[in-house]
């Protein structure tokens, strides 16, 4: 364990150094790092030694998810987001479950011997989106803000959306559903988005409110506007769990609700959150890229990875398609918000929940998510300078053409990452 801690620091401090110039160059910390990941992992070094089993590794993946989800949420204007609910409510309505039916269909056609509910399970898993493999995307001013925010919300709520389905699917599996199936969906689903909510809004309440009263007063010592953020972030994380909810959605709402009623949505209150999350996901990468080497490339079959090129393409394309109708949306923004559904941290930490579960099909499940996230990490991290650059030319001609464009919407984009160079 030691000699695996050891390694990750190296490799988080070489980082470090050339962090700047290679950002500039759409080289991303998670495309770095886990292919630093895939190097240390090898026969060969064998320097990161990942166990699937072990608990600590959810939790780390899970605390890191939910220190992003609390800073992203906290910038997020909610007066201004009320207004501009549109696009972002069809991607997680109407996208996100037909992305779940999609996924579902294509593992039955194309895995052998796949079930029904192993099928379920790996929709589930490979749904959710991370916006931060591609932060330049939701960062970059050339992008309309009507689509980085649609996508950066998106990716917020649609992980702790997805917790229902997922654990539903995982109880068909172990076939430890007493109830039936849609039952079962609408009580799970009550529980954890009810309960997440509930955490959020009285942790990010709670705390939001003292920080603003001592602020106010100039109770707050200069390391205390950063620390009490992120224990928010814990508590209304930790209440989640205790009370069998969402700890992402706790956590997004909480960031939500902080920045509301505190009345702060700068670094003074996301920096902490931001570098923690940052540094915990740097390491969740490196192990990721060593658990891939001898947990994902011996098992690959072409099935395997046409699923997964499948989830990262038509599986969620057709369903934002299905969702943006009659919006006038036009068929550029509708590729470009399709393709950039990055898929990352949270799909891993479902995948190490199922392994823990012992769910059935269970190798073949873990090795096609895996794949899946090994493929976003490079395909959407070296596609999003190029697209952008892309994208950003057509807007502008589109917009002079047509100035009242459905992508020109004036929408409220919450404060970007304090990243000096896009990530």
């Amino acid at each position: 364990m030691i000699v695996a801690l050891i390694t990750i620091a190296v490799i988080l401090v070489l980082y470090g150094v050339v962090s700047k110039p290679l950002g500039a160059r759409g080289i991303t910390s998670a495309m770095v790092f886990t292919a630093a990941g895939l190097a240390a992992g090898t026969a060969a070094l064998d320097l990161v030694n990942i166990h699937l089993e072990s608990i600590a590794a959810q939790r780390f993946c899970e605390l890191t998810l939910v220190f992003l989800l609390f800073s992203d949420a906290t910038r997020i204007d909610l007066a201004g987001l009320r207004r501009h609910l549109g696009w972002p409510s069809r991607l997680l309505l109407i996208g996100l479950p037909l992305t779940i039916l999609a996924g579902l269909g294509a593992g039955l056609l194309i895995l052998p011997g796949i079930t029904l509910a192993g099928a379920f399970v790996l929709a589930t898993m490979v749904c959710p989106t991370d916006a931060a493999l591609g932060q330049r995307v939701v960062t970059d001013e050339a992008v309309p803000s009507r689509v980085r925010q649609a996508l950066d919300v998106e990716s917020g709520l649609n992980d702790g959306l997805a917790v229902p389905f997922f654990l539903v699917a995982v109880d068909i599996s172990l076939a430890q559903l007493s109830t039936g199936v849609t039952a079962a969906v609408v009580r799970t689903m009550a529980e954890q988005i009810g309960w997440g909510l509930a955490a959020g809004i009285a942790s990010g309440t709670l705390t939001g409110l003292l920080f603003r009263a001592a602020d106010r007063r100039e109770w707050l010592g200069g390391q205390w506007r950063q620390i009490l953020p992120m224990l928010a972030a814990l508590l209304a994380y930790l209440t989640a769990l205790q009370l069998d909810g969402s700890g992402f959605i706790a956590a997004f709402t909480a960031g939500m609700t902080f920045g509301y009623f505190s009345r702060r949505h700068d670094l003074t209150v996301t920096r902490l959150n931001e570098d923690v999350g940052g540094l915990l996901a740097g390491a969740t990468w490196v192990g990721f890229g060593a658990l891939a080497v001898g947990m994902l490339l011996p098992h690959v079959t072409w099935q395997i990875f046409l699923y997964a090129v499948l989830s990262l393409t038509l599986l969620r394309m057709i369903p934002v398609a299905i969702a943006l109708l009659g919006t006038r949306t036009q068929l550029p923004t509708i590729a470009f918000i399709g393709w950039f559904g990055p898929r990352g941290l949270a799909s891993i930490v479902f995948a190490l929940i199922a392994v823990d579960e012992g769910i059935p099909n269970g190798q073949t499940l873990f090795t096609t998510v895996m794949l899946t996230i090994l493929l976003s990490v490079f395909l959407h991290g070296l596609s999003s300078v190029p697209l952008v650059a892309t994208y950003s030319r057509w807007y502008s001609q589109h917009t002079t053409k047509q100035p009242t464009a459905s992508e020109a919407k004036p929408t409220t984009m919450s404060r970007l990452r304090h990243h000096p160079t896009p990530d």
